[in-house]
């Protein structure tokens, strides 16, 4: 009996708003030995916690549901509030269950909460997770390595048995296939995106950050059957690519305004931890080199990666317009996050030379009034078919 996407969507809403992490929890009772490694959203390598018999937990901070209280006194008012929701998960124990975390190099916030999660959380195993700047196999390939390798004896630990490239090799190839399915989910979204809600697809991928790698490949594979299965309307939106996520993650609301307010999401940023290789790392040889030579070579581009080539920044906003025929592009951006908001201005100058229409607003990630984000992108929705050239 096949699965619609209503009942898909259904569990992955369940998974969305459980801030008990019920799953995650359950997975780790479920056999001695297990462990589970939070993250927060960005880039880490999952492949080497689950490796490590461990299940990857995106923390992706407490969302429009959670009441940030106690977090509030650990950081100032102008920041953004992706760190203080993620100290109220922690303070409130609801990562009590978790083993270790990981903060990667985004920005100096989440720096700064890798070692304040230290001093409030002594018993678990905290670790500020950097990525190269230099792309060359010699510089940033021999940091990196060894950064893998320092992750990898920390898991080791953490576990209780050692790490083994046979072991991250056969994680590799799950996640191969999981990459290869959520390219397949997002390239269908982008030709037929009356079938894929971008409402639907966001939760699916975030869904991702949840479950099992294993489990979430076969909700990929029975969503993109039952979409393909399943007739929706079709409308006569404007396609739009969303950009400037960072780590903290819009309200679920304010994707659903976007659709409704005239605009199809061909293309996004959210969570790009799913999306950070672009094509499969190689299975054969030695597993960290090729993780960190497909970190150097083979991943995205996009504002959240230094780009040491000012010629080609903000190239990659232009080759996703006319990889997804979108028609224009909205700058969504958490306020107060300075990498992007910093970083916009040079990618509005990209696009202005390509003559690809743009429009920008701010967000929190509990964001509750909607309804002038829907207005403005209804606005830009009509700009685009009164006067883009046809």
């Amino acid at each position: 009996m096949s699965t619609s996407t209503a009942e898909i969507i259904a569990r992955c809403q369940a998974l969305f708003d459980d801030l008990n992490f019920t799953y995650a929890r359950e997975w780790k009772a479920a056999a001695p030995g297990r462990i589970v490694v939070g993250y927060m959203p960005f880039y880490v390598p999952r492949e080497l916690i689950h490796a490590a018999g461990g299940l990857p937990l995106g923390v992706l901070g407490g969302g429009e549901q959670l009441e940030v209280i106690q977090g509030d006194a650990y950081y100032q008012s102008y920041i953004c509030r992706i760190p203080r929701s993620t100290i109220e998960l922690g303070v409130t124990n609801r990562l009590d269950f978790v083993d270790a975390m990981l903060f990667p190099s985004i920005c100096d916030v989440i720096r700064n909460l890798s070692g304040m999660w230290k001093i409030m959380f002594p018993n678990v195993r905290s670790r500020y997770f950097d990525v190269p700047q230099n792309y060359r196999d010699d510089v940033g390939g021999e940091f990196y390595t060894h950064e893998l390798r320092e992750v990898r004896d920390m898991l080791a630990e953490a576990s209780g048995w050692a790490v083994s490239d046979d072991a991250i090799r056969a994680s590799i190839a799950l996640y191969n296939e999981n990459r290869a399915l959520v390219r397949e989910v997002y390239a269908f979204r982008a030709r037929q995106p009356w079938q894929a809600p971008s409402a639907e697809v966001y939760l699916l991928m975030r869904a991702g950050m949840i479950v099992a790698v294993e489990e979430h490949s076969r909700m990929l594979r029975e969503y993109l059957a039952a979409a393909a299965a399943e007739a929706r309307p079709r409308r006569d939106n404007s396609r739009v690519v969303v950009t400037g996520a960072f780590c903290e993650q819009p309200p679920l609301n304010l994707i659903k305004s976007i659709e409704l307010a005239g605009c199809y999401i061909v293309d996004d940023d959210f969570m790009l931890v799913n999306r950070w290789e672009r094509s499969d790392v190689a299975e054969e040889g030695d597993p960290i080199a090729n993780l960190a030579l497909a970190y150097l070579h083979n991943s995205s581009d996009t504002s959240a990666k230094y780009e040491p080539d000012e010629a080609k920044k903000g190239l990659y906003l232009v080759e996703a317009v006319r990889r997804t025929r979108a028609e224009g592009v909205i700058f969504a951006s958490p306020s107060f996050c300075d990498p992007a908001l910093l970083e916009r201005p040079m990618l509005q100058h990209v696009l202005a030379a390509h003559d690809i229409p743009f429009i920008a607003f701010k967000y929190a990630e509990n964001s509750g009034q909607m309804q002038p984000i829907r207005e403005q992108a209804g606005t830009f929705s009509d700009s685009i078919k009164l006067w883009s050239n046809p």
